[in-house]
């Protein structure tokens, strides 16, 4: 993980310590962790995407990815999506909602906001382990984005 803000392709933001040290394991692992920024809250998370207080002198480029908890303090996963999907710049960044919440009502709320997958957090360790692992293959070496 890196903390220097040099270009960083993977956002993931979640509160969750345990969750979030496991998902930078997971991608670690496969070798996708180096340029990954962690943020605990919805709030610090567009202050990332925004250039704005503790980040403003950050690598202005948009991540790859942004991996978004739904449940967070402060801004929850569904407000940073929906202020995403109204910046014309950052609509195009993907995002995937890795949250606990397997409810239908998060999950239509998320595809209705323009998020681009869902997940719900395996709770065995190693499935958890497994799917972080697909989710950062796919989304950082398959999936093609514009370009900055």
């Amino acid at each position: 993980m890196t903390s220097d803000f040099t270009h960083i392709e993977i956002l993931l933001v979640e509160d969750t310590p345990t969750d979030a040290e496991m998902t930078i394991r997971a991608l670690r692992r496969r070798g996708l962790a180096n340029r990954l920024h962690w943020v605990k809250d919805g709030s610090e998370a567009l202050d990332f995407l925004y250039c704005r207080g503790e980040f403003i002198n950050r690598d202005n480029r948009h991540p790859k990815l942004v991996l978004l908890d739904l449940k967070m303090p402060k801004l929850d996963g569904l407000d940073v999506l929906k202020d995403m999907m109204q910046h014309e710049e950052l609509k195009t960044v993907p995002v995937v909602m890795l949250t606990s919440s397997a409810e239908d009502r998060d999950i239509v709320d998320s595809y209705a906001l323009g998020c681009n997958s869902y997940i719900v957090k395996p709770m065995d360790i190693d499935e958890f382990d497994r799917v972080v692992s697909d989710i950062g293959l796919y989304w950082m070496l398959v999936n093609k984005v514009p370009q900055d």
